[in-house]
């Protein structure tokens, strides 16, 4: 039966370069560099003939540790992701290039002017995943510290994203003119002319980019908390998402897209895409084995004690993380969670689940670790439908999509 033009919709695909937490498994020689910039230029260049629509880069603005160690699998040394789409706009020329840009422990002004930039270097390829940060952890490597309560950084992130658009409005297409026989440049004497005065920023000035050729960069979204799904609603043109089941990614579709109206916005204009790792093999059971080498590749007994640490609020450095859960109970004060954004929500609810899992297949902490962050979306052959394989067990680490799709 033939499908009907109103059937057929637009798949959108990005590719994401790994390399800000342990899924990134840098040890393996095939992996190449995570810092190099050819290994980008590979990744964006190969994207681009498959006809991804944009190459999106994550970024921590802290290494993670636990008790002063740097976590063994993560890379250290990853450059900045702004620089590093300039320098691919060069190198490519349909891909859309998206950066994860700090809002609460960047300004407006810096920033806006920069991903102005890269729209221009880009020919209007920019695109802005607003993500915002909420622990001391992160914020001790900034002169204002501290961190702020999840509605506060919400309410800071939206000032800001405000700020910048006015910024990228105080100038109009056609202000600059640049008329070599009149010695004109400018169309209007107060282009760049801006004021804001806000709760969080109280800035005046001149902006000293002219205005792009999207005008705006693409907003992306990334949060999945209350506050998170607001934001996108209101003022994103895409949002990831982290849910792997039909059930979930329903609910999730049905929240999202129902808090659109009291904005003014259509369903349409918020694309959802959600998150899909693949492991490959040339039969069902080679990429079965596969992905479960690249599992414990991703969780090292040390990441294994760094996540249950954390997650119990206590020091475990006695225990195996080839043996069983700790006997001791965890400690749920606050101080853990500040610094750790992936055990928001009922700790206590997660270790109960986690005990009774455990108890249930005989897993260790390392296993069980493995067990409840596993983000392998499709494992099997390229030319068969490929197995599922998603836990939900469990929280997962905070993690950018491999690629993605609506």
């Amino acid at each position: 039966m033939p499908v009907s033009a109103a059937a057929v919709k637009q798949v959108h695909l990005a590719a994401h370069f790994p390399g800000v937490n342990n899924t990134t498994v840098w040890s393996d020689p095939a992996s190449g560099s995570q810092i190099d910039f050819a290994s980008f230029v590979h990744l964006a260049r190969t994207a681009e003939r498959g006809l991804f629509d944009f190459f999106f880069l994550a970024e921590g603005l802290r290494l993670r540790e636990m008790k002063g160690r740097i976590h063994d699998l993560d890379v250290a040394g990853r450059p900045e992701s702004l620089t590093v789409l300039s320098a691919l706009a060069a190198v490519t020329a349909h891909l859309g290039l998206a950066a994860t840009v700090n809002s609460t422990f960047n300004e407006p002004y810096e920033v806006a002017r920069r991903l102005a930039t890269l729209d221009h270097l880009s020919g209007g390829r920019a695109a802005w995943n607003v993500v915002t940060s909420w622990d001391e952890f992160t914020g001790a490597n900034f002169r204002r510290g501290g961190y702020l309560a999840e509605a506060d950084r919400y309410n800071r992130a939206r000032e800001f994203l405000t700020t910048a658009r006015e910024l990228w409005d105080s100038w109009r297409d056609g202000d600059v003119v640049a008329d070599r026989g009149t010695g004109e440049f400018l169309a209007r004497g107060d282009a760049g002319a801006f004021a804001h005065r806000g709760p969080q920023f109280d800035i005046c000035g001149r902006f000293n980019v002219p205005r792009g050729p999207q005008g705006h960069p693409v907003i992306i979204q990334a949060g999945d908390s209350p506050e998170g799904r607001e934001f996108a609603a209101r003022d994103a043109d895409v949002i990831f998402s982290r849910h792997g089941t039909l059930e979930d990614g329903r609910a999730f579709y049905s929240d999202v897209k129902g808090r659109m109206a009291k904005y003014g916005r259509a369903p349409s204009e918020l694309k959802i895409m959600p998150a899909v790792t693949y492991v490959l093999g040339d039969t069902a059971e080679e990429a079965a084995e596969r992905a479960a080498q690249i599992r414990r590749a991703q969780v090292s007994p040390q990441t294994a004690m760094v996540f249950l640490e954390a997650m119990w609020g206590r020091d475990l450095s006695g225990y195996d993380p080839d043996g069983p859960l700790p006997d001791v109970e965890p400690d749920f004060g606050e101080g853990v969670s500040k610094g750790r954004a992936q055990f928001r929500g009922d700790r206590r609810e997660t270790v109960r689940k986690w005990r009774a899992l455990a108890a249930e297949r005989g897993l260790s902490i390392r296993d069980l670790v493995i067990e409840t962050t596993s983000r392998q979306t499709f494992v099997g052959t390229r030319a068969r439908s490929p197995i599922r394989s998603r836990s939900s067990c469990g929280p997962t680490p905070p993690t950018a999509p491999s690629s993605s799709r609506t």
